[in-house]
């Protein structure tokens, strides 16, 4: 762009990139403690993620931060392996996006199976649930889902008034609170005000009543200076990186943050007419981002729809929107950083409360119903395993029944005989795949067929046939060929193709 293009295009892009910074204020703290991580570290993240990433991106509308669908994990890396962890952990999911950029790679990660990724945000969102509704009521939660399911009754009594005399019932009221707002504003917010979200209006009005009420809430601890929330990442931890848990660590935080970016990425092309996404570039922007987190101590980053869909929906058209939303983030943080330590935990657990709600799309569920069972089987059974127990062993059965529903398919073979006209002539019809998985059924029926019959087999409907098949009907033939049996295999209009040779004689035998 040149300079009269920036200058025609900058009120546009400051409107659209405060409504980013006022949607992801919140956003970026509630989803670092939902990490169990300090807020301070969502901050950073969120700041990278505008100013770094926005500026390098391959989609230019998307929006970079912290997301909701990393919270779990991350959680999960820091309770096992520790905080300081984290950082290698992240400077090396950062380096494989920023190879996989680098090597063209970004198509691949869109191949992920839709119920996959449905389930596993769906099972993301229910986890995120049931650990913040703790963190709601100003108790810590548990390190699983199960157990966080299972605690929520005895946090849930100890947070009565009759009960205790603890302040969780008030915490509570504060989360209740600001999840009613957002769900009101959602549906009864003026067209006029449609900029506004949620989320901030939200966890504002809440912050005012525990502040006119001197409610005796947890609050956010955020430092006076920014550079107190960075760790920085220490050579000696990079050692521990030989461990085979942290590599694999790194591998599904690196696969799960891409895929998250690139769906995102190509959901914002859908509400646009502007430039298209550079998914490698972009990929690549995303990696170099992490490798900076990893290095600040600072939590991972992925393309987030909430923040890019209200980026869009603000009129943004340029990268200058998400670039700016990061320097509002920094601005804010160092200039007002007492208003945020005013700011109830309750109010942000409500609004990640809300946001994991959503993130549980039945919709999606719904719609998957058009391609059969087994995809709403997927994606139920990934979200369920998530759940139970954990992010990488969901996903893996995601992938895992994926596959198996393409064997199965490519296993479906339909077989049949036909007489034809002339006497002792029968066809042998094949239709689908013929692949070793069918070879017992297509060995009965071969049984099945009279001696001196002259077999035809024409291999016009099969999209493939592997050589175990080729090898059956040819022993059939040169075992039946003292009956007077004859086998004629016809290639012609073979959709696909055929592995191995085929003999296409006037007969195998006599």
């Amino acid at each position: 762009m040149n300079k009269t293009q920036v200058k025609a295009a900058l009120p546009r892009e400051l409107l659209a990139s405060v409504v980013v910074f006022l949607v992801a204020l919140p956003l970026c703290m509630g989803i670092a403690i939902a990490s169990g991580m300090p807020p301070a570290k969502g901050l950073i993240t969120g700041i990278i993620g505008g100013i770094v990433v926005g500026w390098l991106a391959g989609s230019p509308l998307q929006v970079s931060g912290p997301a909701a669908g990393l919270a779990v994990l991350v959680f999960e890396l820091v309770r096992q392996h520790g905080v300081a962890m984290l950082g290698p952990i992240l400077l090396l999911a950062g380096l494989l996006q920023l190879l996989a950029g680098r090597l063209r790679l970004g198509c691949w990660f869109r191949v992920t199976a839709p119920a996959v990724v449905y389930g596993m945000l769906a099972g993301i969102g229910v986890l995120i649930v049931l650990s913040q509704v703790h963190v709601m009521f100003d108790s810590a939660p548990q390190p699983s889902g199960l157990a966080n399911l299972l605690g929520f009754p005895a946090t849930l009594t100890q947070a009565l008034p009759l009960e205790s005399r603890g302040n969780g019932w008030q915490a509570g009221a504060l989360g209740l609170g600001t999840i009613a707002i957002m769900w009101a504003w959602e549906r009864l917010r003026p067209q006029s005000l449609r900029f506004v979200p949620g989320a901030l209006l939200g966890v504002a009005l809440m912050t005012a009543i525990s502040i006119w009420l001197a409610l005796p809430v947890n609050r956010v601890e955020v430092p006076a200076n920014l550079s107190e929330a960075i760790d920085w990442l220490r050579p000696t931890d990079l050692l521990n990186l030989a461990d085979p848990n942290l590599l694999v660590a790194a591998f599904a935080l690196a696969f799960i943050a891409s895929a998250e970016t690139l769906l995102s990425a190509a959901a914002v092309d859908r509400m646009h007419n502007g430039q298209r996404s550079d998914f490698d570039r972009e990929l690549s922007a995303q990696g170099l981002g992490n490798m900076l987190c990893g290095v600040l101590g600072a939590l991972p980053m992925t393309g987030v729809i909430v923040r890019s869909s209200a980026n869009v929906q603000a009129g943004a058209q340029t990268r200058l929107s998400a670039i700016l939303h990061g320097v509002w983030l920094l601005a804010f943080v160092v200039v007002l950083s007492s208003v945020l330590q005013q700011i109830p935990v309750a109010s942000l657990a409500g609004v990640l409360v809300y946001t994991g709600v959503k993130l549980v799309d039945f919709k999606a569920f719904r719609g998957l119903g058009r391609y059969g069972r087994m995809p709403m089987l997927t994606y139920a059974a990934t979200a369920l395993a998530i759940i139970f127990t954990d992010l990488l062993t969901g996903v893996l059965l995601g992938f895992a029944l994926t596959l198996l529903k393409l064997a199965l398919k490519a296993a479906r073979l339909k077989i049949s005989v036909v007489s034809l006209d002339q006497p002792g002539h029968l066809e042998l019809r094949l239709s689908g795949a013929a692949t070793f998985l069918k070879v017992p059924a297509l060995a009965q029926v071969l049984e099945g067929i009279p001696p001196g019959t002259t077999l035809h087999v024409p291999l016009a409907n099969l999209s493939y046939i592997d050589h175990s098949c080729l090898e059956l009907l040819e022993d059939w033939g040169r075992a039946n060929a003292g009956k007077g049996s004859r086998l004629l295999i016809e290639q012609r209009r073979l959709k696909r193709r055929v592995e191995g040779r085929v003999r296409t004689t006037a007969g195998l035998g006599a």
